[in-house]
């Protein structure tokens, strides 16, 4: 059985209290490694090699030397590409041609872009007149913030976790990584290839745990840490926040979301059926972008039913391994039940059950898995739990609309503001409606296509703060402003 340890100051170490937990794989159901559960000895000593790092080499490294060295990172990964793959379809469950095409080569893609900006990112300066008439020139430096917290979800497990870490640690930072407990392998894998990278111990940590009263908590409670990045539920989101306010710790947070996807009559319907499908079932619905609430105008709204519930049926559920499967379980059994939970609030609020609602039959060796089928609901209220609440699985409720004004109340109308989703041929009526919808990102006549540079997160209760590009920089490091009287 594989052991999952505790990576803190370079080197690999066990719990000293030796508890463990099993990491299973939702797919089948098979325990497929042990991981040690850190105490608060192991936060406390990970959080030391993070703050050491930073009186270390790795805090008077030049710019141009650290780039090079997440560049290596970068190169590591994509080195390691069958390992990281593997290692992430078994903790998730999902298909390889998932994993292959989004997952590993943006884990690896975001050290590479954050390498180049930094390198390239200015800073202001300014001249300003003063009584004697010689002057004063302003001009601000740019520095780490020092140890940061990261706090990582199981959905796009490597992806995620290093969208934190890459601008992190191109802003000079270290980090103290708690990946969730139920994706534990990909963390870690990566400590190998920063060790094979140079980079120096210290710089990056990993705490395996859960949240209240272990890792989680544990970490975030910590007076040695400066900041925390966190992405996950609203509800996890308010407790870190409560506990990052004890020290006055700076938080940046992607939270949930009830996205809405919106198509007009004058979409292009096989776009749209294209960007639904995914946006309503990739990676079994556990995106945090993903469109659980699809509008479509009345003209519209029999046809497109019709065809996204072919398309819903056409999924192939199955092994990672099989190239022809594009459908996994959810992350565990216990999100599975929370899942279903609104299926069948669903069937009780009087949902038109277009396809799905219930658990698949699969075969024996898949039979102790995490599987639940595809659905699509018509018919239920804007007040139902399913219309108002975050599910995140592979479900949709699509309701028809009338007019811009309506469905931008509809879209609106949730606590939420992480993305949204237009569909329509209308330039003008793209950019008339767009920019009214209370989200951090809207797509027009796409899904899930993302420029590195530009800013990410949400609105309301879906979170705190922008990532991406020079906006993310701005979390991860601290500006000072220098004046110098001519």
């Amino acid at each position: 059985m594989q052991e999952i340890k505790h990576f803190i100051n370079g080197q690999f170490v066990s719990s000293e209290s030796g508890r463990t937990f099993d990491d299973v794989n939702p797919a089948n159901g098979e325990v497929i490694a042990r991981v040690h559960e850190a105490g608060r000895e192991e936060v406390d000593q990970a959080v030391a090699a993070a703050n050491a790092a930073m009186n270390g080499p790795w805090g008077t490294m030049a710019v141009a030397e650290r780039m090079k060295l997440l560049q290596k990172v970068a190169d590591g990964v994509m080195a390691r590409f069958d390992e990281f793959v593997e290692a992430e379809c078994l903790d998730t469950g999902k298909p390889k041609s998932l994993a292959s095409h989004i997952d590993i080569p943006r884990g690896a893609a975001n050290f590479q872009v954050f390498a180049d900006l930094v390198k390239n990112i200015p800073t202001e300066s300014f001249q300003m007149d003063t009584p004697d008439g010689l002057g004063a020139h302003n001009y601000a430096v740019r520095k780490p913030r020092g140890v940061i917290a990261v706090v990582a979800p199981w959905n796009l497990p490597l992806l995620l976790m290093t969208w934190k870490v890459g601008p992190a640690l191109a802003c000079g930072n270290t980090v103290v990584v708690k990946p969730s407990e139920e994706t534990p392998h990909t963390a870690t894998l990566l400590a190998e290839v920063m060790n094979e990278a140079g980079i120096p111990e210290g710089v990056y940590n990993v705490v395996h745990g859960f949240g209240p009263d272990s890792a989680g908590e544990f970490l975030t409670r910590h007076p040695d840490i400066n900041g925390i990045t966190f992405t996950g539920e609203s509800k996890t989101g308010t407790a870190i926040m409560k506990a990052a306010s004890e020290c006055l710790v700076p938080v940046s947070f992607e939270l949930g979301g009830k996205n809405a996807a919106v198509v007009f009559a004058d979409a292009d319907i096989d776009k749209a059926i294209e960007g639904t499908m995914r946006s309503v079932f990739a990676n079994c619905g556990q995106v945090c972008l993903g469109t659980e609430r699809v509008y479509v105008e009345r003209p519209l709204f029999d046809e497109f039913v019709k065809r996204l519930k072919e398309g819903a049926e056409s999924l192939r559920m199955g092994w990672w391994q099989d190239e022809n499967v594009n459908f996994g379980p959810v992350i565990s059994q216990a999100h599975r039940q929370k899942v279903l939970s609104y299926y069948e609030v669903a069937r009780k609020d009087g949902a038109n059950i277009v396809t799905g609602g219930g658990v698949p039959e699969m075969p024996a060796n898949l039979s102790e898995g995490a599987w639940v089928e595809p659905t699509i609901w018509t018919g239920l209220g804007e007040d139902s739990a399913v219309v108002q609440e975050e599910i995140f699985g592979p479900c949709c409720h699509i309701a028809p609309f009338d007019s811009e004004e309506e469905v931008i109340s509809l879209v609106n109308d949730t606590p939420y503001g992480l993305a949204a989703a237009v569909w329509t041929e209308n330039l003008s009526r793209a950019h008339r409606v767009a920019p009214k919808l209370e989200v951090g990102l809207c797509w027009v006549n796409s899904w899930f296509l993302r420029d590195l540079r530009t800013p990410f997160g949400g609105s309301k209760q879906s979170g705190i703060g922008r990532e991406g590009g020079v906006h993310g920089l701005e979390f991860y490091s601290e500006l000072s402003n220098i004046c110098i009287k001519l």
